[in-house]
């Protein structure tokens, strides 16, 4: 896939292009399957696929006080954009200049000069430009003289043959991981929901008092965290290598009676030291809430069981 962070330097494809726009947050089975959709027809007319997306999410620019908490970073929107087969994806630094936009300069200079969009695939409840100003109705104008056609998708309510009570959407994602139910979450997503951030040092009382050693990850602003409690799920390193781990999201009760929320992993059967290095968490399953213990000693005995837990829940125990 190619990667274009300068929506200015766009060079439009000489067989035109199908293009999709959107904030994509996520790439959940949704946006998935509109992206399938945007395949097909662009094989039957012999068009590029194009993802328009955003920098960051536009709501931090427009509405800063109601920004939703993001399900994934830049660089994995990229990398899972990149795996549902696109061609190009198109990052359009999102900025105060930015929001002041009108629609019909947007499409005119990157949609129609830009990328010689034929076909423009969006959600039917698809907003965009200037106060919001553009929409599915006045692409479809636009089009007309501009020399594309445009369809409008209806959100998907189904996942494996089941209709949903509602449709799959990054909001309903969001409500499901800040919720702890990140197995349903796992559902609309097409996979564990990630988070990601680097490995620092803590207050070193995993190993050496409670004989768990722990990754603490430094997670950027802004992410979707899981409700706080203990998870099952698994930690990429940077090589690719994965390993079957029990995380915990919370303030440490036992030990603060405020404390900052954290990431901890606890690597099954593994010791390394990661101190420094990019780590990817998985969330798998929900294994208990967040308990302030009377003593170190039973949660010492709880986190044992927690890590039986995990093995279970992960399918490591027959």
């Amino acid at each position: 896939m190619e990667i274009i962070l300068d929506p200015s330097s766009c060079r439009p494809p000489s067989s035109g292009s199908a293009v999709t726009i959107g904030a994509y947050d996520g790439v959940h089975r949704g946006h998935q399957a509109l992206l399938a959709g945007l395949r097909a027809e662009a094989r039957t007319r012999g068009l590029e696929t194009v993802v328009v997306t955003f920098d960051r999410h536009p709501a931090t620019v427009v509405r800063p006080e109601s920004a939703p908490l993001l399900l994934c970073d830049l660089d994995q929107k990229l990398e899972l954009l990149a795996a549902q087969g696109v061609d190009r994806t198109v990052v359009v630094p999102f900025d105060a200049e930015r929001a002041k936009e009108s629609p019909e300069d947007f499409v005119s200079s990157l949609l129609v000069n830009g990328l010689a969009a034929r076909l423009i695939v969006v959600g039917e409840d698809f907003h965009f430009g200037r106060d919001r100003a553009g929409n599915v109705a006045l692409l479809r104008a636009m089009g007309e003289t501009s020399g594309f056609t445009v369809e409008g998708i209806d959100l998907v309510s189904a996942v494996g043959g089941h209709r949903l009570d509602q449709p799959i959407s990054s909001t309903f994602v969001r409500q499901l991981v800040g919720a702890g139910e990140v197995a349903k979450a796992a559902e609309m997503l097409g996979r564990p929901h990630q988070i990601r951030g680097e490995v620092v040092h803590g207050d070193r009382r995993g190993g050496a008092e409670l004989g768990y050693p722990t990754a603490n990850l430094e997670i950027p602003p802004g992410m979707c965290l899981p409700a706080l409690g203990i998870y099952a799920g698994f930690y990429e390193r940077p090589d690719g290598t994965v390993h079957p781990t029990a995380i915990s999201v919370g303030r440490r009760p036992t030990f603060y009676e405020n404390g900052d929320v954290l990431i901890e992993a606890f690597l099954l059967d593994a010791s390394f030291d990661l101190y420094g290095e990019a780590a990817r968490v998985s969330f798998v399953e929900r294994l208990r809430s967040e308990v302030a213990f009377d003593s170190v000693d039973d949660l010492v005995a709880q986190m044992a069981k927690d890590v039986e837990s995990t093995r279970v829940a992960l399918g490591l125990l027959a």
